[in-house]
C-alpha cells in the first residue's frame, strides 16, 4: 500500500537532504520544493513587505498543485516541506511581522482554508526540529546567495511557530526527529534510525521520542 509522508522543518534544517536520503533507503519518489523556481524569491529577500503575499501565494500554489498529484501518485512518496507549514508558519509569521497586510493575508487564509479541504492528509509528518545556530551554520554552509540575508531573529521566529502548530496538528501522525542530535549525512546509523521509527509509525507503533542513548548507539 503507497505512503505518503510529508518532511517539515525550518529554513536550513535538512529537509531535502533527508527527502533524498530517505527516499533512496525506501526506494520511494521523492517531491522536492520549488525553491529555484519561485520568481520572486530572491526580491523577497531584498524586500519581504513588497513581495511576500506575492512569494506565498506562490508557493501556495505550487505546494496544493503537489499535493493533489502525490494523492495521485501510483506509489509512496516523500514530500519536501508540507502545505500546512505555508499557511501555518510562513504567511502567518509574515503577517505577525507586518510584511503581509491584514486584506491581503485574510484572502490568502480564505483560499488555503478552502483548498485545503479537498486534499487527502499524509500518512505521517516528519518534523526536524533544529537550534537557530544550527540552521544558522547550514544555511552558511550551503551557500545559496538569496539566503545571505535571513537573520537569527527571523529563524527564531519560524522556530516558535513550528513548534507552536506541530503541537496542535492532528491531520496525521507526527514524527519528531532532533536535527541538533542526528547528524544522517555523517553517520548511516542515525539515517537507519529514523527508518526505523517512520516504518514504526506507519505501521501504527507510538514512538515519541529519540532517546540520547539510541541515537549515541547509532553513531557508533
Amino acid at each position: 500500500m503507497k505512503k505518503f509522508v510529508a518532511v517539515a522543518g525550518n529554513i536550513g534544517v535538512g529537509k531535502s537532504t533527508l527527502v533524498k536520503m530517505l527516499c533512496s533507503a525506501l526506494g520511494w519518489d521523492p517531491f522536492f520544493e520549488p525553491v529555484t523556481e519561485n520568481p520572486y524569491l530572491a526580491d523577497f529577500y531584498k524586500n519581504m513587505s513588497a513581495w511576500s503575499f506575492h512569494s506565498q501565494v506562490f508557493f501556495l500554489t505550487h505546494r496544493l498543485k503537489a499535493h493533489h498529484n502525490i494523492s495521485q501518485h501510483l506509489v509512496s512518496v516523500v514530500q519536501d516541506r508540507s502545505v500546512y507549514e505555508d499557511a501555518e508558519i510562513f504567511a502567518q509569521n509574515l503577517y505577525l511581522q507586518g510584511d503581509i497586510q491584514q486584506r491581503d493575508y485574510e484572502t490568502y487564509c480564505e483560499l488555503y482554508t478552502t483548498l485545503i479541504e479537498f486534499l487527502p492528509p499524509p500518512d505521517l509528518v516528519i518534523y526536524l526540529c533544529a537550534s537557530v545556530p544550527t540552521l544558522m551554520k547550514r544555511i552558511t554552509n550551503r551557500g545559496r546567495d538569496y539566503e545571505k540575508t535571513i537573520s537569527a531573529d527571523y529563524l527564531t521566529s519560524l522556530n516558535e511557530l513550528y513548534e507552536k502548530w506541530i503541537i496542535k496538528f492532528t491531520l496525521c501522525p507526527v514524527l519528531t526527529v532532533p536535527a541538533d542530535a542526528l547528524d544522517y549525512v555523517a553517520h548511516p546509523g542515525h539515517l537507519n534510525l529514523i527508518v526505523k521509527k517512520v516504518n514504526e509509525k506507519l505501521t501504527g507503533k507510538e514512538v515519541v521520542f529519540f532517546e540520547p542513548d539510541e541515537v549515541a548507539r547509532a553513531a557508533d
